[in-house]
């Protein structure tokens, strides 16, 4: 236990520390200042300020706990404070950091002064050879980072005390904010993404509106459509398939055919999500091999609708399936639900989604596995949010130990349980054993520390 607050204490001094670099080195130096507008300055600093200071403000009060006690008596307490009084900051850094990204290409690309001087910038002992970029993403590694190390605690705390309330609280806050700095970049990510995709679109007949605000992507690629009767001279004579590219938004489908220059999809069908069905096929041989049926059960010319589609590989079909149509018809069903015992994985490297139904994990997480495929690829359901998606068989290992399972479980059912009974329960456990409720302050504000 003292291991895991210590780790949380080192490591704030640690980012903090980059992060004053960031401020010094790149933010206030003259040199760099000189190369850029306003405009850009605030785009790729965004309110950088801001978040400098609240890290001082939550460092200098972990240190202040340090100070009163060779053993750290709790650190979840202030980061809970902290979070609920200035964490806030990083929701606005976070969200904005799309558009700190592509300022960022931008002016590499338009700026030759901006590029030299980052260029030179970066080769100075300070930065310790890390990138600009590096120490721009910094606020969100910190806030996801932070998460896991309360929840390294949370393991660790003893249940039904004082201690084990502040990391419930700490956790919900700090899962609360990495939950809506996701959704704010989710947000804008998928705005731009429907204007983008708007564009290239040329519909046959009746025009449907792509830009919503309750709409976004969930899955596009090329499919195979099966064109004729499955006779030996069409599966000979390789005419059997015709390419088409499918658009599935979370409450539209569209089924389109690129055109020649390839910048542009003419619409051919449509059809709202709820209407869709899918239904697998087996393999009958390689040109018949990842096959499954879609049926349109009221297109947009409201008609019924059959598809023959083929896809690439096995992992391929079975995402297509899922994204298509995924309810209790499916087999990929949350197995935490109705099974005591399910099968998990631990991540043991991250990845990033590189698509839309792919599901980005860091290191350690853990996630109820729902479906596994033969060519690398497992569907997970993560544990402590409940986010599904695919990812690479390569970055997870699974859970052999049945103890170890059951105590993943455990431990996420804490943090629900606790979600469910409010704050004022989360207190209340450190009362049943006597302990007086925690003060508000029950350590000296950042501004009195000298």
């Amino acid at each position: 236990m003292q291991e895991a607050m210590f780790e949380l204490v080192s490591s704030e001094a640690s980012y903090y520390k980059s992060l004053e670099i960031l401020e010094t080195h790149f933010l206030h130096n003259p040199i760099l200042i000189n190369t850029l507008n306003q405009s850009d300055m605030h785009f790729l600093f965004s309110n950088i300020k801001e978040v400098v200071k609240a890290s001082e403000r939550f460092l200098m009060d972990l240190e202040h706990r340090m100070e009163q006690s060779i053993l750290i008596s709790d650190v979840c307490d202030i980061v809970h404070q902290h979070a609920m009084a200035h964490f806030h900051v990083f929701n606005t850094y976070v969200i904005h950091q799309v558009y700190q990204e592509k300022t960022y290409r931008r002016i590499l690309q338009e700026n030759v002064a901006f590029r030299e001087a980052i260029s030179t910038l970066e080769k100075m002992s300070c930065v310790r050879g890390l990138s600009f970029m590096s120490f721009l993403i910094l606020p969100f590694q910190r806030i996801t980072r932070l998460k896991m190390l309360v929840q390294n605690i949370l393991k660790r705390a003893e249940e039904n005390t004082e201690r084990e309330a502040h990391a419930i609280q700490a956790h919900q806050k700090l899962e609360q904010i990495v939950k809506e700095c996701n959704e704010g970049v989710r947000k804008m990510s998928r705005t731009e993404e429907l204007i983008s995709i708007e564009k290239t679109l040329d519909f046959k007949s009746k025009s449907v509106p792509i830009i919503s605000h309750s709409r976004w992507l969930l899955k596009k690629g090329e499919v195979q459509q099966m064109s004729g009767p499955k006779s030996t001279r069409t599966i000979r004579s390789r005419k059997l398939y015709q390419p088409v590219y499918l658009f599935l938004f979370n409450n539209l489908l569209l089924i389109t055919k690129r055109s020649s220059s390839g910048e542009k999809f003419q619409v051919l069908d449509s059809c709202t999500r709820a209407m869709l069905r899918t239904e697998d096929q087996e393999d009958q041989g390689q040109l018949l091999a990842n096959i499954f049926h879609l049926k349109l059960l009221e297109n947009q010319e409201e008609r019924m609708v059959s598809y023959m589609l083929k896809t690439t590989s096995m992992s391929d079909k079975m995402r297509w399936i899922y994204a298509l149509t995924p309810t209790p018809r499916t087999r990929f069903m949350s197995m935490s639900a109705h099974q005591p015992d399910s099968p998990q994985v631990q991540c043991i490297q991250s990845c990033m989604a590189q698509e839309p139904d792919e599901l980005s994990v860091e290191m350690a997480d853990v996630l109820n596995l729902l479906e596994r495929t033969d060519d690398g690829w497992m569907m997970g359901e993560r544990l402590h949010d409940g986010e599904r998606g695919w990812f690479p068989t390569r970055v997870a290992e699974e859970i052999q130990n049945k103890e170890v399972r059951a105590q993943n479980r455990k431990e996420v059912l804490r943090i629900q349980q606790a979600k469910i009974d409010g704050p004022a329960a989360a207190v209340r456990m450190g009362l049943r054993r006597g302990r007086c409720p925690p003060k508000v302050s029950n350590f000296p504000r950042t501004e009195d520390v000298q």
